[in-house]
């Protein structure tokens, strides 16, 4: 098999190339949208849980409960970049399977965990094996979809997605009623069970022939090379990983900022945390629909400048109010920031994507492990300098949107709001 590049083209529509007996277009949305939604799940059903491992486990500084986030996103990182070349080798179902089998063993050794450091490895097992679901999710919308129609796609996708942690942390909470935080674990290994089911079933191959890779390093190597060198692609990237780390250090910090730290809502800390992602998810409906007439450029450039404007009233919210603002308010500013982060993070992976067709696999693993070390190390940051008020997450959010904006501004070559039409 030669080592040349097939060339790069626009797949053509779910339509035009669904397998018989392969899922219709809501079908295929939901399958993809759940290999998404294991991160979520792993990250978010495990928030309610914090006070009983720390209580199992003596955990000293409640701050370090945090890297049963960061551990797990440690695991994620760089196992990205092994999934991609494979699939784009040897296809996308065998290696999404084989990911949900190293998944499985990652919950399981969570389960039998005997101290907090070992409990820390187990979720960079759950990372490793996660990772391949959100690498070939990616993947496998750019071998049916391009441009706009992909833009459209992930949106969708990405509503599904965010329906997880509007109901995660209520499904864990309802676990830890069963009397053990390792219930907690039960619950993720039924998803991955449900998706290994469904996946296997329904969802046929979407490797295009001409687009198999050999696995050597000379190929992996050609293809990362067209991935990093590509301007648009690597500045979408840069930018969606400083966005990313905005969603991880809310993630990080919500359990204390809800329940703990600082508001003290206990069993209605899930229902905050829900209200919150619905924003997410209605704001990625509307993109889903909105982007096809007005492009992802015009959108996602939008959106983070709003996003950063908002995020300055976040902060001067926290001033005024001594860091401790009204929960309703609070709320409100945070939902709203979350709405408008959703316009962003679809699109400027769509933009990322959209020029690396003939490499999906390697680019989307590329990318997400490039993307995934930004957003965790900036979610650290923002996380670890809790202080028992709500300014370090508007902070956040306010310096990450604007290095966003002006890492976009750099890549467009200072051309914001351009359009055409595929953009």
């Amino acid at each position: 098999m030669s080592d040349a590049l097939p060339p790069v083209t626009a797949a053509p529509p779910l339509r035009a190339r669904r397998a018989s007996g392969g899922p219709g277009f809501a079908e295929f949305v939901t399958i993809v949208a759940l290999m998404m939604a294991v991160t979520a799940i792993s990250i978010d059903n495990l928030l309610p849980a914090f006070p009983a491992i720390e209580a199992r486990f003596s955990v000293a500084d409640p701050n370090h409960l945090q890297l049963l986030v960061y551990v797990y996103m440690l695991g994620f990182g760089p196992a990205q970049i092994v999934y991609g070349p494979l699939s784009d080798a040897l296809g996308r179902r065998p290696v999404l399977l084989a990911s949900l089998a190293v998944y499985v063993v990652g919950c399981g050794l969570a389960m039998l965990a005997p101290s907090f450091g070992w409990l820390l490895a187990a979720r960079v097992i759950q990372g490793i094996g996660a990772a391949g679901g959100r690498v070939l999710s990616t993947a496998i919308v750019r071998d049916r979809f391009a441009g706009r129609e992909m833009a459209s796609v992930m949106s969708l996708i990405m509503m599904v997605f965010l329906i997880v942690p509007m109901i995660a942390p209520a499904i864990g909470g309802a676990m830890l009623a069963f009397g053990s935080w390792v219930y907690v674990f039960v619950s993720m290994l039924i998803l991955a069970f449900i998706l290994v089911a469904w996946f296997g079933w329904r969802m046929p191959e979407t490797l295009h022939p001409e687009y198999r890779r050999p696995l050597s390093l000379r190929a992996t190597a050609q293809a990362v090379r067209v991935t990093l060198t590509n301007r648009i692609a690597v500045g979408y990237a840069t930018a969606l990983g400083l966005l990313t780390g905005c969603i991880m250090g809310y993630v990080g910090s919500a359990q204390q900022v809800f329940d703990t730290g600082l508001y003290h809502l206990g069993v209605f800390f899930p229902v905050a945390f829900g209200l919150v992602a619905g924003a997410m998810g209605a704001a990625t409906l509307i993109n889903s629909r909105a982007v096809r007439r007005l492009g992802m450029r015009r959108l996602s450039q939008a959106g983070t400048l709003a996003f950063t404007v908002v995020g300055l009233g976040q902060v001067a919210l926290g001033l005024a109010y001594g860091g401790h603002p009204p929960l309703p308010l609070f709320l409100g500013v945070l939902a709203a920031n979350q709405f408008l982060i959703s316009f962003a993070m679809p699109n400027f992976n769509a933009l990322a994507l959209e020029p690396l067709g003939a490499v999906a696999g390697t680019a989307s693993s590329f990318l997400g492990f490039y993307t995934t070390i930004i957003g965790a190390g900036c979610g650290y940051a923002i996380g670890q300098s809790f202080d028992g008020t709500v300014l370090p997450i508007g902070i956040g959010y306010a310096t990450l949107g604007g290095l966003a904006l002006l890492v976009v501004a750099i890549t467009e070559r200072g051309q914001l709001f351009r359009y055409g039409p595929s953009g």
